[in-house]
């Protein structure tokens, strides 16, 4: 398979402006996460997509691989569909979130076995135990799958909801991570979808593949990393290069 992994990179940011050249230990954001993504095995290439030519110049200068796409992409899949008209020779995209800096290349190549040995497979992406802290924030997103692995429901609220009573055996709360992985012809089609009640209700995308009665397999992974959306997650993520990680 001819796997690309692709980092979607918005310079526009309302909490963190220009948070793709935001300095971590030295280094611009991008520069970290296309670091990391390079570790990955399965890929057989990594690529920035950018709608600025600020971020652009940025990885021409540390040497990585960056195509511009349109500024007025409305979310990061058309962006990403963008990028899979041009590379036609791409059997399986991964999208890589260009403000995760502390991405683990092993759930990249996680991600990539999804497809292995499931034909029929066209979206997958990951999951791990949350913790309780995050059980009522709106910013950490809960998922609930089948027995069989496949999403039944993402939400910002909890799920499920802990009717039981105390004492009682409960499933554990899973948190979504955002990282996704599409075949291309379905990227293509999925990006084409009309949006849904639900993904409009939630502000999540992933739902409309759901409502549109498409399947995604959801890996589970004990992967827990820090996404930066504000300044305080921004010094989080120093502190941690900064000591040596």
């Amino acid at each position: 398979m001819n796997i690309l992994c692709v980092i979607p990179a918005r310079y526009s940011s309302t909490r963190l402006p220009g948070k793709p050249l935001a300095m971590i230990a030295g280094k611009p954001m991008i520069e970290r996460v296309y670091e990391r993504a390079k570790q990955a095995k399965r890929p057989n290439s990594v690529l920035v997509a950018t709608d600025h030519e600020l971020v652009y110049d940025a990885v021409k200068k540390f040497g990585g691989n960056v195509m511009m796409t349109s500024p007025d992409h409305p979310t990061g899949t058309d962006r990403l569909a963008e990028v899979a008209r041009k590379y036609s020779d791409a059997d399986i995209i991964i999208n890589v979130q260009g403000d995760e800096p502390l991405i683990a290349p092993e759930i990249i190549d996680l991600l990539a076995s999804a497809f292995d040995e499931d034909s029929e497979l066209n979206m997958a992406t990951l999951m791990t135990e949350m913790d309780k802290s995050e059980h009522n924030l709106p910013s950490a997103v809960k998922v609930v799958t089948s027995l069989n692995g496949y999403a039944l429901y993402f939400s910002r609220s909890l799920i499920p909801y802990p009717r039981s009573k105390a004492g009682e055996s409960q499933p554990p709360v899973h948190k979504h991570i955002g990282i996704y992985a599409y075949r291309r012809e379905f990227l293509l089609t999925y990006a084409a979808l009309t949006p849904t009640p639900l993904e409009l209700t939630e502000s999540l995308e992933q739902l409309r593949a759901l409502e549109h009665g498409y399947k995604i397999k959801v890996l589970k992974t004990e992967f827990k990393s820090i996404g930066v959306d504000t300044p305080e997650d921004l010094e989080k993520v120093n502190a941690y290069f900064l000591a040596g990680n």
